[in-house]
């Protein structure tokens, strides 16, 4: 799973700065899928959380608005894919311009004419600008549904819901396989030597010996004999 969020730059890269993109990856991808779930749990049914200045903002926002903020947050997702896939389906000039124009306007027009809280309209823009971050689009495209996935139960159940949906996810995650090898590995099954080149990327010179989730008759890397004379 580790090597969706990987890019063949960061073995062109030094190793701390390579190192900090993934994170910021990894940072972006928590964003991706819960921003929106974690701000519809907390508003809903954990006040108590937010400091109390920005509570008296965030309840002085959603007065005007007509929807709840579950519904808030789903029509907003849903307008922003909308102008994602018309923006993809556009000449490339055009489609930018769409979906950033677009996403602009029809943000602050609903803010102005009290459809949406201009709280919503942050959160669910952070998480779509989050989304672009991952190198693989398959991997962005599971967390685009699961995302409905999880505002549902953070709207039903809270931080309670979001929580027993991520270990149930991570469950599922780690009993799948994918030739043999674990969807999870580096991760689970736990091995510590393959840790060099997953969540961060340790310096060319640390990382001798391949992955040993998959077997290898040589276990190093790059691994020249000398030819006797």
């Amino acid at each position: 799973m580790y090597s969706f969020f990987h890019n063949a730059e960061d073995h062109t890269q030094r190793a701390d700065i390579a190192s900090l993109v993934r994170l910021l990856r990894f940072g972006a991808a928590f964003i991706a899928l819960l921003a929106p779930s974690l701000y519809i749990a907390i508003t809903t049914f954990h006040q108590e959380l937010i400091p109390t200045r920005l509570l008296g903002n965030l309840a002085a926002q959603s007065e005007g608005t007509p929807f709840p903020t579950f519904i808030e947050a789903v029509l907003m997702e849903i307008t922003f894919e909308i102008l994602r896939e018309a923006g993809i389906r556009m000449p490339q000039p055009v489609g930018q311009a769409v979906s950033i124009v677009g996403a602009i306007v029809i943000g602050q027009a609903a803010v102005q004419a009290g459809i949406f809280s201009a709280a919503v309209v942050i959160v669910v823009s952070l998480t779509a600008i989050a989304s672009f971050v991952f190198p693989s689009y398959s991997m962005a495209s599971p967390f685009r549904i699961l995302r409905f996935g999880f505002m549902g139960l953070a709207a039903s159940f809270g931080l309670l819901g979001i929580s027993v949906g991520f270990t149930a996810m991570l469950l599922h995650l780690s009993s799948l396989k994918s030739f043999g090898i674990p969807y999870m590995s580096d991760l689970s099954p736990f091995v510590y030597s393959d840790q060099k080149d997953a969540l961060i990327r340790l310096p060319k010179w640390m990382m001798k010996e391949r992955p040993k989730t998959t077997d290898h008759q040589d276990v190093e890397r790059q691994h020249t004999k000398k030819t006797e004379p």
